[in-house]
């Protein structure tokens, strides 16, 4: 898209899920921040695709740069595509990544890819699906890495927070394969509790990744889950490391840390599963 000498304007458009409006950043000459119904789902620096200003993303990049050697290319499915922030982030730091994206919107990906153009030569590739099917559609130990930020609005729908939705991803994943995937709740984080004890059921580590008042009940936030599929097969060391030095910290709970966090909670299954609780309404004005 060419910027006037004003700079680049918004773009505002009906897309299958709402209204779509990518927002030019004021503050970074090439960057983005993606809105869907008044949410902000994604922001893209072009000129600098492993800058993330949403702090659950950088929660995740962190669980990308821990999935493997420095650099090396990894076999990833992303569930959710918004504005292709993290696939962006892949390429940028572990290039000839295998990426596919599944997005069900297929005129919010038409309108990203237009405006916000992906780079050359990328093993990158988008399908419009549902994402629970496509999961159940996909191979054994397809994939290193999978990542879910599935939002129907600006909430995660039940269908892929259940039981039988995370074995199915663990089946997918090969040994040694990690899943993250991104919870926005509520205080006291009751659905985020329910995830972390259904994750438990399908992947022997897990571990919970948030900012400190979001952890304590003071405030609606982000929950960054992360699981694997071998024991102790978490990179829980460096997880931590790099939620330290995050500028919005971050605490990474682990094992009896985890129980605790869990409380009793109930794994959630196909026959009880609910979407996570819609945002504060003050959040969508």
């Amino acid at each position: 898209m060419k910027a006037s000498r004003r700079g680049p304007v918004s773009v505002v458009e009906p897309v299958d899920q709402g209204t779509a409006a990518l927002v030019p950043d004021r503050d970074r000459p090439e960057g983005w921040t993606l809105l869907v119904e008044g949410v902000p789902q994604s922001h893209v620096d072009l000129g600098d695709p492993t800058y993330l200003e949403f702090e659950y993303m950088r929660r995740i990049a962190s669980v990308i740069d821990a999935a493997g050697p420095a650099g090396s290319p990894l076999r990833v499915l992303h569930l959710g595509g918004g504005a292709l922030t993290l696939p962006r982030y892949l390429e940028a730091t572990r290039p000839r990544s295998h990426q596919r994206v599944v997005e069900r919107d297929a005129a919010l990906i038409a309108l990203v890819r237009r405006v916000l153009p992906l780079p050359r030569g990328a093993d990158l590739r988008v399908r419009v699906a549902d994402a629970r099917a496509a999961v159940e559609g996909t191979r054994d130990a397809a994939f290193d890495l999978v990542i879910a930020d599935v939002y129907k609005g600006a909430q995660m729908p039940g269908a892929v927070s259940s039981v039988e939705f995370a074995a199915q991803v663990a089946r997918i994943l090969r040994p040694g394969g990690l899943y993250a995937v991104n919870v926005a709740d509520l205080p006291p984080l009751a659905f985020s509790r329910i995830q972390a004890a259904t994750l438990r059921t399908a992947f022997p580590d897990v571990c919970v990744v948030a900012e400190a008042g979001t952890l304590r009940g003071r405030r609606y936030g982000n929950v960054v889950l992360a699981a694997a599929t071998r024991p102790d097969g978490l990179p829980v060391d460096r997880l931590a490391a790099a939620a330290r030095r995050d500028p919005f910290p971050a605490r990474v709970l682990h094992g009896i840390d985890l129980d605790r966090f869990i409380s009793g909670a109930r794994p959630m299954t196909d026959a009880d599963a609910q979407d996570s609780p819609a945002p504060p309404p003050a959040l969508l004005t």
